[in-house]
């Protein structure tokens, strides 16, 4: 019961009121669901307590602002010196965007791993977990902003960052701030006009926010690229790998690994609206798949079986995403993963996050020529990389199971 009482506490329901006016019922009542199913299960509540005292008088656009006009009227607003310089320490901060969980593991999570090297705290926060952001920021030396548009929240957090005289580092993994990149993604003709509508005009709330910030952290070389068009900050690539956790649920996955009859081949989507994505190879993978019964495709998260004609639907199952563990779990139980993009921008700023869950999971990529990619597939070695028109050769490939083990191995 404390938990549900817990879903109407009055920074959330702010929240809520917030998105609806920001960006419209639809992704209001989504993002409520989300955090209604992340605080029945107990997952990462804010570790700050709501204020005490009487609540402000009159409009009050930024939580901050009581602070912010306190420390004015003392003339105390803005630190003297920077705190990395005054301390001697390094601790990040991250304030972002949390709710796609394959972005979140390998841009959030995964930020405390080349952090700890250089000896430093990181904790990090949803953007619109409010006590715990202004918590965060008061020990911190340095400021990373994750997947953020403007909002006024995010305003605030700059403002504040600035008061701190934290240096602040933006990162971002796809191009959510170009509009060209948008208006050319094949995956678009998969979403409702409203939702095109939607991304559209958020893409220059995303340049304006990496426009404010001191220097860009980018996951390819095809999206710093596609960024330098947008922000002339500097910028920095910092592509996504697998660390030590990744690879022990991999090993774990493949240790427990059961494989059906025949061959089996996955493909996945971590995110709604692929489908264009699939439907490069689905023409390849349905005849494929009619040359023998005991072949199989295992759709992994956001992709569904309805693309395939019904003679060959028996032999296609879905698997929703479950949790990471689950889904490599699925990834080792296939004889090979298939990760085909549409050749458009938006996919050119793309990262091998897929080629590096399979890797982990024991099992060879057969890969679209697209994106970043064929950067991390050797050819022939590790899976194979595949042109346009190239994948019939390539699902022929597995019919050798031992050397897709190899591969895998």
């Amino acid at each position: 019961m404390t938990k549900w009482l817990g879903v109407f506490r009055k920074d959330r329901v702010r929240q809520f009121f917030r998105v609806l006016r920001t960006n419209g019922l639809g992704e209001a009542m989504r993002r409520a669901r989300i955090h209604v199913r992340a605080l029945v299960a107990g997952v990462e509540p804010s570790a700050v307590p709501a204020p005490a005292g009487p609540a402000p008088v009159g409009p009050q656009r930024f939580d901050f602002a009581p602070v912010w006009r306190d420390l004015a009227q003392v003339e105390a607003f803005r630190i003297s010196r920077a705190p990395a310089v005054q301390s001697g320490r390094r601790s990040v901060a991250l304030i972002g965007d949390l709710n796609l969980p394959q972005c979140r593991m390998y841009r959030v999570d995964q930020s405390d791993v080349p952090c700890a090297t250089a000896v430093s705290v990181h904790q990090y926060a949803h953007y619109e977990d409010v006590p715990r952001c202004r918590d965060i920021l008061q020990d911190a030396t340095h400021l990373v902003l994750y997947r953020l548009g403007r909002s006024d929240l995010a305003t605030m957090y700059m403002y504040e960052a600035r008061r701190l005289r934290l240096p602040v580092l933006y990162d971002i993994d796809d191009p959510l701030f170009s509009v060209p990149a948008y208006e050319t993604y094949a995956n678009m003709d998969g979403l409702s006009a409203a939702e095109k509508e939607h991304y559209v005009n958020e893409a220059p709330l995303y340049a304006d926010v990496m426009n404010m910030a001191d220097a860009l952290s980018l996951s390819t070389p095809g999206l710093m690229a596609h960024a330098s068009c947008y922000c002339a900050r500097p910028s920095y690539l910092r592509r996504n790998f697998a660390d030590r956790e990744t690879l022990a649920a991999g090993a774990h996955a493949m240790a427990r690994r059961r494989r059906r009859a025949g061959l089996t081949l996955a493909v996945a989507s971590g995110s709604r609206g692929h489908a264009a994505d699939l439907k490069v190879v689905c023409d390849d993978l349905v005849a494929w798949l009619a040359a023998g019964k005991d072949r199989h495709v295992a759709l992994l998260g956001h992709l569904e079986r309805e693309v395939f004609p019904e003679e060959v639907r028996p032999q296609v199952s879905t698997r929703p995403f479950t949790g990471y563990a689950a889904y490599l779990s699925h990834l080792a139980s296939a004889d090979a993963a298939i990760v085909p993009l549409t050749d458009d921008p938006f996919n050119r700023c793309k990262s091998s996050v897929r080629v590096i869950d399979a890797a982990a999971a024991g099992g060879p990529a057969l890969v679209s020529n697209v994106g970043d990619l064929g950067a991390v597939v050797r050819e022939g070695e590790t899976g194979h990389i595949v042109s346009e028109g190239g994948w019939a050769a390539a699902r022929e490939s597995v019919q050798d199971r031992s050397a897709m083990d190899e591969m895998g191995r």
